[in-house]
């Protein structure tokens, strides 16, 4: 059983896929600590609290495990926060990152997962959305992880360190037996927010701003269930393990639903009033986001077992019902 270092593994992504892994015959191995991340989420391999900054806990667990790959899920990843406190962003995202890299090639660990985001693109030039888009990031956020990236390039070229950078546009959904779930504080995305507000835990949801050139004025998004993240991840990683320098790969459904689109599916499957409010624009917020991933079906064999949004809600529904407050701790 090949031991697979989760950074970030207490966290939404992370969890999932230490779970993932672990129902395809791997070890994960966590590192988190735990600002965002929850303790009881761990629960399919060793458990480690620290930072990916700490250079010598670093060669410890390297030390005392046989890492055979490195899957990195702990960026801070609040669009808005990153522009009002661009510095602990680019310290954790981007120094920290670097520390992880060296102490990696140092240990002689060779195999490394990303997780990137559609944000390295900036504002859409065309729909749907390639990995040749040109990358222009519009906020600090995209701009430490296309950093990362040049940096993966650069890593591979001078020290042989394979990588592959998973370029995400909008995870969502939990864990289709119930057992992990999203919960973020603050929650800033959709499919949460919608779903509290089924639960009676917020008077309305927000939608900001109806008069984009979208079919219902409303922002239009590419959703992609968790799950399909994991099974991503994965084949990512197993073409790594047979010698493959690795690549770039968008991830998403290549199919966008607008806000209004998302709402009424919630009420569909919660059963639930769910009041809506149209509130401004927010600042930066693209009309459509829109992934082709033809290059992860045909590289990776990648199928998305999950592409209906019907089935994504349901899923977070399921979760975020019988979880209402979140983890415990």
């Amino acid at each position: 059983m090949e031991k697979v270092l989760i950074i970030g593994g207490a966290g939404y992504i992370g969890s999932h896929m230490c779970k993932y892994l672990a129902n395809h015959g791997y070890t994960p191995v966590v590192l988190d600590n735990l600002i965002y991340g929850h303790r009881e989420a761990v629960k399919w391999g060793p458990f480690i609290e620290g930072s990916m900054a700490d250079a010598p806990l670093l060669k410890q667990i390297f030390s005392e495990h046989e890492i055979a790959a490195v899957m990195h899920f702990a960026a801070f990843c609040y669009v808005g926060e990153s522009v009002t406190e661009p510095a602990k962003y680019y310290q954790n995202n981007v120094a920290a990152t670097l520390t992880l890299l060296q102490t990696m090639v140092e240990q002689r660990v060779n195999n490394f997962i990303f997780s990137s985001s559609c944000a390295t693109y900036g504002e859409p030039v065309e729909i749907p959305m390639t990995e040749d888009h040109p990358k222009n990031p519009i906020n600090p956020y995209g701009r430490t992880k296309l950093m990362v990236e040049q940096i993966l390039e650069d890593f591979r070229e001078a020290y042989g360190l394979k990588s592959t950078s998973l370029r995400y546009f909008n995870a969502a959904g939990a864990d289709p037996e119930g057992e992990l779930g999203e919960d973020h504080r603050p929650d800033t995305h959709l499919i949460p927010l919608v779903l509290q507000t089924a639960l009676r835990q917020r008077e309305a949801i927000n939608i900001f701003g109806d008069d984009y050139p979208t079919k219902d004025g409303t922002c239009i998004r590419d959703y992609i269930h968790i799950e399909d993240l994991s099974q991503a991840h994965l084949l990512a990683l197993e073409k790594l393990f047979k010698g493959e320098p690795g690549d770039q790969y968008n991830l998403g459904n290549g199919d966008g639903h607008s806000v209004k689109e998302v709402i009424e599916t919630a009420r569909e499957v919660t059963g639930k009033t769910i009041p809506a409010q149209v509130t401004e624009r927010r600042a930066g917020d693209p009309a459509v986001l829109i992934s082709s991933s033809d290059k992860a079906f045909k590289e990776l064999g990648w199928k998305p077992q999950y592409p209906d949004l019907k089935d994504i809600i349901a899923t977070a529904w399921r979760w975020h019902s019988s979880n209402p407050s979140g983890y415990k701790s």
